[in-house]
């Protein structure tokens, strides 16, 4: 009996050391399926330009500090490739209708770029501080520059409106800054917070600061997303123009009295979603739209064919119909 417990003892170590060989084996040799799903995917570093410049503003990058952080950011940008890509989409709606509006306003190109730094071009996006839209404006700075915010509108949430609101801001610390990297820099910071930070350390030169980190990073995040969406192929984005988001093309349309959202929008051959997405400072959950006398406010209708009801449409077309014929 004795020597019976002890054969099988013997027996359960020797299976037991059995398995702990052949799963060693397994390790050492595992199927051809599992090396090519472990293999480590090349990362490479990223294409740096000779030469940079914010608002026509050179960056000193013969300076090895402030070249390092530029490609942090361009990496930073570079290696998540979701939202980098997300954002070059959104832009095919938005590029061309803020360019035009910074030009207009006198204000570079280059401040497109702030505007995805700010709020990854998202009209809606909100930050823990509660500053709202494509140019993150908080309430009592929007209301200074200009933007209506009422119980039924929020003009942060229009990219043209609140982005002619942050051109004045642009303009203003331009004129007391004397240069558009610190008039940007201050766009984060404050202008009396640059300027404190400018007088305490004696120089005029964003690059010469040493700053919160924040601050430090903002300027050189703003360039590297105008180094990755001017030469998007050297950093592995290809994105043909029709997989852009199109641009939104629109009449405008006054409205001088009380109107039933919903109706307004049905009269238009649109539906209410429409009708938001292309009047995104529209901001009461009421679907009445209160004008009190003396005061207007225009719309934005579509113009693109495929927003219009089928009987719209049809309406549309055999009137233009008629009209061609006569």
């Amino acid at each position: 009996m004795l020597f019976s417990r002890h054969l099988l003892s013997y027996l359960l170590i020797y299976f037991l050391g059995c398995g702990f060989i052949f799963e060693a084996q397994a390790q050492d040799n595992p199927p051809q399926d599992s090396l090519v799903s472990t293999q480590i995917r090349p990362v490479y570093s990223v294409f740096v330009p000779d030469s940079v410049n914010f608002a026509g503003e050179s960056v000193p990058l013969h300076d090895h500090e402030i070249r390092e952080r530029l490609i942090r950011e361009l990496e930073f940008n570079a290696y998540k490739p979701y939202n980098t890509l997300l954002i070059m989409k959104r832009a095919g709606r938005w590029e061309d209708s803020i360019k035009t509006m910074l030009r207009e306003e006198g204000v570079s190109e280059d401040f497109f770029y702030l505007a995805i730094a700010e709020s990854n071009l998202d009209e809606y996006a909100l930050s823990y501080k509660k500053a709202l839209g494509f140019w993150q404006f908080l309430a009592p700075t929007a209301k200074q520059f200009g933007l209506k915010i009422t119980s039924q509108i929020d003009e942060r949430k229009d990219p043209i409106r609140a982005g002619r609101a942050a051109c004045k801001y642009f303009k203003q610390a331009y004129k007391k800054f004397g240069n558009w990297t610190c008039a940007a820099a201050s766009y984060n910071r404050g202008m009396a917070g640059l300027n404190k930070a400018l007088t305490a350390q004696k120089t005029k030169n964003y690059y010469d600061l040493y700053l919160n980190r924040e601050t430090y990073r903002y300027i050189f995040r703003i360039i590297a997303l105008k180094v990755i969406f001017q030469n998007p192929d050297k950093y592995g984005f290809f994105i043909k123009p029709d997989e852009k988001q199109k641009p939104l093309t629109y009449k405008e349309v006054k409205v001088t009295k009380t109107i039933n959202l919903t109706d307004f929008a049905s009269e238009n051959g649109i539906s209410y979603r429409v009708l938001k997405l292309y009047n995104p400072w529209l901001d009461s959950g009421d679907y009445m739209f209160t004008v009190t006398s003396g005061k207007s406010y225009i719309f934005r209708i579509p113009t693109e064919s495929y927003f219009y009801s089928k009987a719209k449409k049809s309406d549309r077309e055999e009137t233009e119909k008629n009209a061609t014929q006569d």
